[in-house]
């Protein structure tokens, strides 16, 4: 029944032309990565700092940011996350990784959410799958998307020995509180 609530509530909004805003918990928001290798896949993850989107799914546009912890970055093996930190990501100089939206697409259950996503100090367009699903008053948010690192210009962390892929993948794991603001009020003409 909730989820049939908020899905209306949020189907109302777009059809009344109102924003909706979802915010991002950071103390609930699992971003995680995982980089294929020969042997083995690495996993690891990093720490939302902040993040909330804004919407109109009757204009399509879409503002906000998502601010990614950059130097939280933790794959289980100090040594690699040293290289990481040091040699690819350069985290001491670029301390944040982050996602301005600009547009999305679709509906709240399954939208696509394209912006302009910032790191290693160059800023690359990028289009993220999101998918929402009610819980509990809140919204469970999951997002993927792939990052060419290479391709954006960072170092590949191959050795002679060790043979890694050169795109990361991103999931993305938050509990989210929705809202709409309120419409304008009208010049009464």
């Amino acid at each position: 029944m909730k989820r049939l609530v908020l899905v209306l509530f949020a189907a109302a909004a777009a059809l009344f032309g109102q924003e909706t805003i979802v915010q991002l918990d950071p103390a609930q928001t699992n971003v995680q990565f995982t980089l294929s290798d020969i042997l083995h896949t690495v996993h690891g993850g990093f720490k939302l700092k902040r993040g909330f989107v804004r919407y109109d799914f009757a204009t399509g546009k879409a503002s906000g940011e998502i601010v990614i912890d950059a130097q939280s970055g933790q794959s289980g093996s100090e040594a690699r996350d040293k290289r990481m930190h040091r040699n690819i990501l350069e985290s001491d100089r670029y301390p944040e990784i982050v996602f301005l939206p600009d547009r999305v697409e679709g509906v709240l259950s399954k939208a696509s959410l394209h912006g302009n996503f910032r790191i290693h100090g160059q800023d690359h367009e990028m289009t993220m799958l999101v998918q929402a699903v009610p819980n509990a008053g809140n919204m469970n948010v999951e997002a993927q998307f792939v990052i060419p690192y290479v391709q954006w210009g960072m170092k590949n962390p191959s050795t002679l020995f060790l043979r890694v892929g050169d795109k990361v993948n991103i999931d993305v794991h938050s509990v989210a509180h929705l809202q709409t603001t309120p419409d304008p009020p009208s010049s009464g003409r």
